[in-house]
C-alpha cells in the first residue's frame, strides 16, 4: 500500500510541476479575455519570460530572473495591447505576429549574449522549501518536500485572481468592458485603459510562467522549451469557462497528462513520439468537446471604437 501511495504522490507532484506554467499562463489569458482582448501571443510572452528569466538568474540570481521575466512578458504584452486596443488591428494576427517576433528576438539575443543559439548556461534556482511535519511523512515527501516556492505562489495567484475578478470593483469593471464596452463606457468606465491593464497582466503572468520553465524546471534556457504551452493555456481557459479556479484545475489536468507521457516513455513499450502527443491530443479533444458549448466574454476579440473617433 505504501508503494502505491508513494507512486500516487509522485504522480501528483509531477502533475503539479508540469501544470504550474500552464496555470500561470491561463490566469493571464483570463485577465486579457475578460477585458475583451484575445491573447494568442501567450506563447511568445512565455518565450520572453523563459529567456529573460534565465538571463536575469545568470547575471544576478533567480529573484532578478523573475523580475526580468515579468518585465519581458509585460513589454511584449504592451505591444499587443497597443496594436489591439489603440490601433484596433486583428487580435489573432497580432498575437501570431508576436509569437514569431518573440522567437526571432530570443534566438538573436541568445546568440549575442550567450554565444549559443539554442541554450544558455545553467542558472541558479530558487531555494526549495519543505512543508513542516508533512514533508517528514515518507509517502507525502514528493508532494511536500523540496517544493519550489513558485508552486505556493501560483496557488496564491490563482486565489487572488479569482478574488480580484469576482469580488472587487476592478474585476466588475474588467468584466464589463469585456461583455459590453459601450454600456461600460456610457456609465464612465474607461474601456481602453482597462483593456490595457488586462493585457499587461496577461503578459506579466505569461512571463512568470516562462521563468518557471527556465529557472525552476530545467535550470537553463532551452530553445523551444515552451512547447506550445501558451496554446494549451488558452485551451485550459476555455475549458475552465474563463474562471481562475476552474482553469487552474484544468491546468493541473493537462499537467497530469504531460506527467503521464513521461512515465510511459520511461517504460519504453510504446514509441515516444506517440506518447509525447498525449497533452496535445488532449488539448484537441477538449477543444472539440467544449468550444461549442462554452460562452466567452461577449466582446472578446472585438475592437472598441467610440463614436466620433
Amino acid at each position: 500500500m505504501s508503494l502505491v501511495g508513494e507512486f500516487v504522490a509522485e504522480m501528483m507532484a509531477s502533475a503539479i510541476r508540469m501544470g504550474i506554467p500552464i496555470l500561470l499562463a491561463a490566469l493571464g489569458a483570463i485577465f486579457s479575455e475578460r477585458s475583451g482582448v484575445i491573447n494568442i501571443g501567450l506563447e511568445g510572452m512565455m518565450m520572453f519570460g523563459a529567456f529573460f528569466g534565465a538571463l536575469g538568474s545568470y547575471l544576478g540570481g533567480p529573484v532578478l530572473g523573475l523580475a526580468l521575466a515579468i518585465a519581458g512578458g509585460t513589454a511584449l504584452a504592451f505591444v499587443h495591447a497597443m496594436g489591439s486596443v489603440t490601433f484596433r488591428v486583428n487580435q489573432i494576427v497580432s498575437g501570431v505576429a508576436l509569437n514569431i517576433l518573440a522567437y526571432g528576438c530570443v534566438r538573436f539575443s541568445s546568440i549575442t549574449i550567450f554565444k549559443m543559439a539554442t541554450t544558455s548556461p545553467h542558472v541558479a534556482k530558487l531555494a526549495s522549501i519543505d512543508v513542516p511535519s508533512l514533508s517528514r511523512i515518507p509517502v507525502l515527501r514528493p508532494l511536500f518536500g523540496g517544493v519550489s516556492p513558485m508552486v505556493p505562489l501560483a496557488v496564491c495567484l490563482a486565489l487572488a485572481s479569482y478574488w480580484l475578478i469576482q469580488r472587487t470593483v476592478f474585476g466588475l469593471r474588467l468584466r464589463a468592458v469585456g461583455e459590453n464596452p459601450l454600456a461600460a463606457d456610457t456609465v464612465g468606465v474607461p474601456v481602453p485603459p482597462l483593456r490595457y491593464v488586462g493585457v499587461l497582466l496577461s503578459g506579466a503572468l505569461a512571463g512568470l510562467a516562462g521563468a518557471y520553465l527556465s529557472i525552476e524546471h530545467t535550470g537553463m534556457y532551452v530553445e523551444g522549451m515552451t512547447q506550445g504551452k501558451g496554446y494549451i493555456a488558452l485551451a485550459a481557459t476555455i475549458f475552465g469557462d474563463w474562471s481562475p479556479l476552474r482553469a487552474s484545475a484544468v491546468a493541473m489536468l493537462f499537467g497530469f497528462a504531460e506527467s503521464l507521457s513521461f512515465r510511459v516513455v520511461e517504460g519504453g513499450t510504446i514509441p515516444y513520439q506517440f506518447i509525447k502527443m498525449i497533452p496535445y491530443a488532449m488539448t484537441l479533444a477538449v477543444l472539440a468537446g467544449v468550444v461549442g458549448r462554452s460562452r466567452p466574454p461577449a466582446s472578446s476579440g472585438v475592437p472598441y471604437e467610440r463614436e466620433g473617433e
